[in-house]
Formats: structure tokens, C-alpha cells, sequence
């Protein structure tokens, strides 16, 4: 029976690498996202180019009608869900020092990346525990976090103490989950080439020209991609609540 991978926000960018990865790897794929199909549609195309079974779901995972919607229309068409991956996330739509952050820009940026990924995560792994195994484990949840889980960036202190939250997350579900054959993993992007980045493009060159990561040039979207394909598949058996960096080495602390 094939196996069945959601990924959330994944029109585009980062979330649409992830989608076009595992769907080489023989999943159907769901992409749920919040813009009309029709403003994806050269990437949609792509994947029916490349042979790809996919659905694409208009939701947001803000909203608990939209979870379950999703859920219900993924069943309706695979029938069963083998892998979620939480990618969808927002940046704060104006950078604020964190003394003049305001409360609207808290909420709409934890709404969606910490309490949208708490939530759909608890939906999907209930679908998952009524579901016959197929291979050596139930299912897998990697989320997409970031490496300002851990970086401070005092000027956008609402994403990173979203992130810090997916970051628990991932141990919280892992710590559930690993008794029933669920494994949740953490992958931490860096500095990715994406629209999210596109607005401060200057700051990023000038850092990595300057040697402030190892590995001197921007991630893609495919950096990602490979990752999570690593950790869905049957190579990552005994390994749950951890994390991956894949963010240039930027992590290493050096003097």
C-alpha cells in the first residue's frame, strides 16, 4: 500500500522541496496552504509532470475547522496518513524591536507556528493510531523549527520564541509518541534562499562574504528537503525528539 505524506505550506519554498522530495520517494502527497491552487499553479504542474499523486488542500492551520478538513479530504482520497511534516510558518510582517513588539504580532505569529503545529500534529497522530501499520514503524512528524529556536534575533523575538515552542514540541510528541511506533523529529533551517529571506538579502550576503558560517553560500530549499527524506524513511529507527541543523554549521560556536 503506498504511503501518504501531508505537508503543511508547502506551495512553496522550503514546504514545496519537502513535497516534491517525498513525493519522488513514492508518497502521495497532501499540500495544504492558505493562497487559491491556481497562485501555485506552475509548481502543482510540476509534480503532475514528474509523476507525483498529490491534493492540494486550501487551509491554514490556524484554524481547527481547516486541520480537519484537511485531515477528512487527505482520507477521502489516500485513505490512510503516514507522515506529516509542519513547514507552514509566518516571519512578523514588520521586524519591531522586542520592547515595541505588540501583542497582534505575538499572536499572529504563535497562532500559526507554535499552537497551528501543536494542534495539527495532535489530529494527525490520532489518525495515525487508528491506522494499520505498514513496515517497521506507525508513522513519522518532522518539523520544520529554525535555528532561531536556539539564535536570539531581539528584533523579531516573536518568531524565535515561536520556534523555541516547536522545538518543545517535538519533545513533547516524541515523549508520547514513541510507545505507539510515532517518531517525531526536529530539522533547524539556516539561512534558506526563500521569499521569507528575499527582504534582508543584503544583511545575509554580507555575512556569509564576512565567514560568519562555515559553510559560505545560502541554503536552498533542497538542503531541507533531503533531511526530512532522510529522517522519513526506515534509517532513523532508533532516534526520535532530536534535532538536525542544517544551517551551514553556523551553530558551531568558534573563538
Amino acid at each position: 500500500m503506498k504511503k501518504t505524506a501531508i505537508v503543511t505550506g508547502g506551495g512553496r519554498g522550503i514546504g514545496y522541496a519537502i513535497a516534491r522530495q517525498l513525493g519522488k520517494d513514492g508518497y502521495n502527497i497532501v499540500i495544504m496552504g492558505r493562497s487559491p491552487k491556481e497562485h501555485y499553479k506552475d509548481n502543482l504542474n510540476r509534480l503532475s509532470e514528474e509523476g507525483i499523486d498529490y491534493l492540494y488542500v486550501q487551509a491554514g492551520i490556524q484554524s481547527a475547522e481547516d486541520r480537519k478538513r484537511c485531515v477528512d479530504e487527505t482520507l477521502a482520497k489516500f485513505g490512510r496518513i503516514d507522515v506529516l511534516v509542519n513547514n507552514a510558518g509566518v516571519a512578523p510582517k514588520e521586524r519591531n524591536d522586542i520592547l515595541d513588539m505588540t501583542e497582534e504580532s505575538f499572536d499572529y505569529v504563535v497562532s500559526t507556528n507554535t499552537k497551528g503545529t501543536m494542534f495539527m500534529t495532535q489530529i494527525v497522530a490520532k489518525q495515525m493510531l487508528k491506522q494499520e501499520v505498514i513496515g517497521p514503524k506507525r508513522g513519522t512528524i518532522v518539523n520544520i523549527s529554525s535555528c532561531s529556536a536556539v539564535v536570539s534575533s531581539t528584533n523579531r523575538g516573536e518568531y524565535c520564541i515561536s520556534k523555541a515552542g516547536v522545538s518543545m514540541l517535538t519533545r513533547l510528541y516524541a515523549d508520547r509518541l514513541a510507545g505507539e511506533g510515532i517518531l517525531v523529529h526536529e530539522v533547524r533551517p539556516g539561512v534558506i534562499a526563500t521569499d521569507m529571506t528575499a527582504k534582508v538579502k543584503g544583511k545575509y550576503d554580507r555575512m556569509f562574504e564576512s565567514g560568519v558560517f562555515p559553510i559560505k553560500r545560502w541554503g536552498q530549499p533542497e538542503d531541507i528537503a533531503g533531511a526530512v527524506s532522510a529522517l522519513c524513511s526506515d534509517k532513523f529507527l532508533y532516534t526520535t525528539g532530536n534535532y538536525i541543523d542544517v544551517d551551514g554549521g553556523f551553530h558551531i560556536q568558534r573563538l
